[in-house]
């Protein structure tokens, strides 16, 4: 009879403790360490007996021996996917795929486990087949590689990859399985930690990439220990608006990439499609000309996006003037304010300014403030901004126009979508030539209304 024996875990961050506390001293939560049981007990392989006795024992070798040839990746077949990843996926990788409920990350992975012509195994906890097989005849129908299994035991799990042998392994969600080893209930601290490391045991064993969704809690982290996300070896993000159809696919941590990639969808009835110019559905389709709106050229990672920011200024009707953003930080809107008032003279303390980047997303890069100020004084003087101008400039508190980076990479991606002109710092360096776009470099904000306003 195994010896069964009690441990303290923080629900919030997987610190284990030997007895009860209030507050964990890892975190600084309250009420977050609860009592699970762990089962002491001899574990196996997640393989059978048989094949685990002819697993070779890993051996050093000098750094010098080890191939440094380039990784080779699985192709899946969605350019966005691909691109966060960094070229596809790595054989014997471990994927973590985290976002709100009905944010659409089984939509997502069904999609690309349908698209595939590997051998592929989607393991749902949460779903019956029924219900996936409805999802996957209005997304893709007639593929003959993709295997649906609803297990949540791991053992069972590992049971079915040896019958099916897939190439690729999707698991929806980690927080529905369970081990025999652990006796605490799914999705508890030590069930997730050891699910977790019995996939990565078969996937580097294996080779065989593994992806899985992941639950997130109330402050948008993923659920389980915090030692969950150094496990894997990448960590997505898909997130987004129900308000608004597209979604984002962001990579928080990528071993074999880099994170400053970006995969932007549109959801749609048939599924996620994939949007390789942002800039349609992040840039208002208007006939006439009107005030208030201006276009900047930023960057979301590596991607140049061309983005929409309108703006509202109108007489404050109470005696305190409001000031409210959305995607924008409205601490920035406040110091842009101030450098307009002190250092350009217009006088916006009285007034009330709304500000707000169309398409609901939220850009943090510093090259937009210029779009932002040409927007709100093209609303407060009832200007409109001449279509086909952009901007891509930086604003300091002497109301100097600051450089940005990469400001060619925003130049080419204003003119492949057929803006006329665009704005920059007069301290870029710039060595385009024979370009149809129109650069005008400007050193003061003063040089800008000059040549939006006259």
């Amino acid at each position: 009879m195994a010896k069964t024996k009690t441990a303290f875990f923080c629900q919030n961050c997987g610190t284990q403790y030997a007895k009860w506390a209030g507050q964990c001293t890892a975190c600084k939560e309250w009420n977050t360490i609860v009592e699970e049981l762990i089962q002491k007990s001899e574990k196996s392989d997640w393989k059978t007996p048989e094949a685990a006795s002819t697993s070779r024992t890993a051996k050093p070798l000098k750094i010098k021996e080890i191939s440094s040839e380039k990784e080779l990746r699985i192709n899946t077949y969605d350019m966005e996917f691909n691109r966060v990843l960094g070229g596809g996926l790595v054989p014997g990788s471990l994927v973590l795929l985290g976002g709100e409920p009905g944010i659409g990350k089984s939509t997502l992975l069904l999609q690309i486990a349908l698209r595939l012509p590997y051998k592929t195994l989607y393991v749902s906890g949460e779903e019956s087949q029924k219900q996936i097989k409805m999802r996957a005849d209005r997304i893709h129908s007639g593929n003959e590689t993709c295997f649906i299994l609803t297990e949540t035991k791991t053992q069972n799990i590992f049971r079915q990859i040896e019958a099916v042998a897939p190439d690729i392994v999707v698991i929806d969600s980690i927080q529905t399985l369970h081990s025999d080893y652990i006796e605490s209930a799914a999705g508890s601290i030590s069930q997730i930690r050891e699910c977790t490391a019995e996939l990565i045991k078969f996937a580097k064993e294996t080779n065989t990439p593994v992806i899985l969704i992941g639950h997130i809690t109330k402050d948008g982290t993923i659920a389980g220990p915090k030692i969950l996300e150094h496990m894997v070896d990448t960590v997505l993000q898909f997130e987004g608006d129900r308000n608004y159809v597209f979604r984002i696919l962001r990579a928080l941590k990528n071993r074999f990439g880099s994170t400053a990639e970006l995969g932007i969808y549109e959801m749609q009835a048939s599924g996620l499609r994939e949007v390789n110019n942002p800039s349609e559905i992040l840039i208002s389709k208007n006939d006439e000309n009107l005030s208030g709106t201006a276009i900047a050229a930023t960057l979301e990672g590596m991607r140049p996006l061309m983005i929409e920011i309108q703006a509202l200024v109108s007489s404050a009707v109470y005696g305190t003037p409001q000031r409210s953003t959305t995607g924008y930080n409205a601490k920035r809107l406040n110091m842009v304010l101030a450098v307009l008032e002190k250092r350009a003279g217009f006088k916006l303390g009285a007034k009330d300014v709304f500000l707000n980047i169309t398409g609901g997303i939220s850009v943090d890069d510093t090259a937009i403030d210029l779009s932002v100020i040409a927007a709100i004084l093209s609303s407060n003087a009832d200007i409109p901004i001449e279509k086909g101008v952009c901007f891509a400039a930086e604003v300091g508190l002497a109301g100097e126009i600051r450089p940005v980076q990469r400001v060619e990479q925003r130049i080419l991606e204003a003119e492949k979508l057929g803006f006329s002109s665009i704005f920059v710092s007069k301290n870029n360096k710039i060595s385009l030539k024979d370009k149809k776009i129109s650069i005008h470099l400007v050193a003061k904000i003063e040089d800008v209304v000059s040549e939006l306003f006259g």
